[in-house]
């Protein structure tokens, strides 16, 4: 069995470092020291410096142990959202939580703990494994900044697991590719009590265009959203600017590509509704578009080598895997657009995000002891 008390302490530790996106440095230092204890040659990349966050990525390199076979990376990533600065772990019954009022940061320091103890367990118990490359990545919670630009010439493997998604007995297969939309509406002010007719409004432009859009769930495979909206200078004034923002994600690159044409084609439609003259002269409402890939999509075949490794792993452990499709993205995309095979493991970990966030001990000891099944079969 998995050794509890290493897994809590290690997980108290780890759990007391804020590390929000971009001020990793103190995390990085310690995960340096305790993957270097644990027989691990760490190598730190620049992606730090490109992004402008306080670390770079860790990429550490385990040799084989008695097993020669194809290396195996297992990813996790090692900031966490806001609230993050005071955050204490704090253990009751079993559950890890945090004191408040911050998020625990189980997302993802959860996974970093089973790889940890996984690791632990190989060694003690003298089992067999192959070369492993152990990748910890900076600013996932930003946009996958790390994965985005990890140096991917420091790594041999072709197949992996990124820990990295809520739930137990848990396999991502496929998710979605995703991308970022910025709309940029200019009228025409003017005053909204003596001359309204002589404005455009930006917003009401915006309103008309996010009324005809298809939003929330299109089908089974993709979904839109508009999710912020600012502008206007003034209640007596008609808007003349406004920005909104919004996203499609979906499992199809095709109708990812099809619902943002519908999205930029309704602010056409409004800009042409909104259009009036003035003084003689036709003026419509000016729109700016931005369209900004965000992640590729992921899919791992059902049939492939490394879905029947993970399977295999979990009913060796008495605990069958469900594998199925997610609709987020992390940076297993990033891995397998770089032609690593990728998928996701669920740590445990619950109502991430949020300052609810919460672990089970006894979930980390069953996904450490998956991955020692793993590692002994890869």
């Amino acid at each position: 069995m998995a050794n509890r008390q290493r897994i809590i302490d290690e997980f108290t530790r780890l759990a007391s470092i804020a590390s929000p996106s971009f001020h990793e440095g103190e995390i990085a230092r310690y995960l340096t020291r305790r993957f270097q204890e644990l027989g691990g040659e760490v190598f730190t990349d620049d992606a730090g410096t490109r992004i402008g966050a306080e670390s770079g990525n860790l990429i550490v390199t385990f040799p084989a142990e008695g097993r020669d076979s194809e290396p195996l990376m297992l990813s996790v990533h090692m900031d966490m959202v806001e609230p993050a600065a005071g955050v204490k772990p704090v253990l009751n019954n079993g559950v890890f939580t945090s004191a408040g009022p911050t998020v625990l940061g189980a997302d993802d320091k959860a996974g970093i703990v089973e790889i940890m103890e996984a690791i632990e367990l190989l060694r003690e118990r003298g089992i067999p494994r192959g070369p492993l490359e152990v990748v910890v990545t900076v600013c996932e919670e930003a946009g996958l900044l790390g994965a985005k630009n990890l140096d991917y010439s420091r790594l041999r493997s072709r197949r992996g697991l990124a820990l990295d998604t809520t739930g137990i007995d848990l396999a991502i297969h496929r998710a979605p590719c995703a991308d970022k939309l910025r709309f940029e509406i200019t009228g025409r002010d003017s005053h909204a009590g003596i001359a309204p007719e002589r404005g455009v409004s930006a917003i009401e432009t915006a309103a008309r265009a996010v009324t005809a859009m298809r939003l929330g769930r299109i089908d089974d495979e993709t979904t839109a959203n508009i999710g912020t909206i600012r502008g206007g200078q003034a209640i007596n004034i008609v808007p003349r600017n406004v920005v909104l923002e919004g996203e499609v994600r979906s499992h199809d690159p095709a109708k990812l590509k099809s619902q943002g044409e519908h999205m930029i084609a309704c602010f056409g439609q409004a800009a042409g509704e909104m259009s009036r003259e003035i003084d003689g002269v036709m003026v419509r409402p000016e729109i700016r578009c931005e369209v900004i890939s965000d992640y590729p999509v992921m899919h791992v075949p059902l049939e492939s080598d490394m879905v029947a490794l993970v399977r295999a792993a979990g009913e060796a452990i008495g605990h069958p895997l469900t594998v199925r499709a997610a609709g987020g993205g992390s940076d297993a995309n990033i891995f397998n657009s770089h032609g690593i095979e990728t998928l996701i493991v669920g740590t445990g970990m619950t109502h991430v995000h949020t300052e609810q966030e919460s672990v089970r001990v006894t979930d980390m000891e069953r996904v450490a002891e998956f991955l020692v099944e793993v590692m002994k079969r890869a």
